[in-house]
């Protein structure tokens, strides 16, 4: 049977090319499943597997996915009650964080503890915002890393994720100083690159999402 795929439509943006890497990675991977843009609460809550895309501000997005009725609270049973495996893209995975320091101080979902802050240049030559490839460094093995330490991803950010606890950060890259690249906890996880941008090492990722048994 296939599997469904809810992404979620909150208005911010990216979600046809989200759409389409997955669909072109279930393929490559050899997995049935169903992809769903959607912001239907009930396939939300109702779907094997849950992606939050995210371009833009951090409150923005945040009230962007609050302002869709029973979405918020439709993502919340299935990642917190059902426990299904979520993955958190760019600010979608930002969002995990307790507050976003973006344009004043803004609450987050408060999944993984931490705060996202603007990227302070570690010198001169270092540019803001962290755009273009740039290679994972896996600080601790995960299953959606498998195979992906030191492969590059496509970032694209001015703000970066803090975690309170290390234990909570999978990967950083380097940006003249370590900057996170993977949160995680249990069966949520998010990256600050795109996956869908980052060729042959995102459609590896995706596939390691699509096959993630995390409980």
């Amino acid at each position: 049977m296939a599997q469904t795929i809810a992404i979620l439509d909150y208005g911010s943006g990216n979600l046809r090319s989200v759409e389409k890497a997955f669909e072109h990675a279930a393929r490559r991977h050899g997995l049935a499943c169903r992809i769903a843009v959607t912001d239907d609460p009930d396939l939300v809550a109702g779907a094997d597997r849950l992606v939050l895309p995210g371009v833009g501000a951090f409150a923005a997005c945040m009230n962007g996915l609050a302002a869709r009725e029973g979405l918020l609270e439709a993502l919340q049973h299935g990642v917190l009650v059902e426990r299904r495996p979520f993955l958190g893209v760019c600010v979608g995975m930002q969002l995990l964080a307790t507050r976003g320091l973006e344009y004043g101080a803004h609450d987050g979902l408060g999944w993984t503890p931490g705060a996202v802050r603007p990227i302070e240049p570690a010198g001169p030559d270092i540019r803001t915002p962290h755009m273009g490839w740039n290679a994972l460094q896996v600080e601790t093995p995960h299953p959606l890393l498998d195979g992906l330490d030191g492969e590059v991803f496509y970032f694209a950010h001015s703000y970066h994720f803090e975690c309170e606890n290390a234990s909570f950060r999978y990967a950083v890259t380097d940006h003249g100083r370590p900057l996170t690249a993977a949160v995680g906890r249990d069966n949520i996880f998010g990256v600050q690159f795109h996956p869908e941008k980052s060729q042959r090492a995102g459609m590896d990722l995706i596939g390691n999402f699509l096959a993630w048994s995390p409980l």
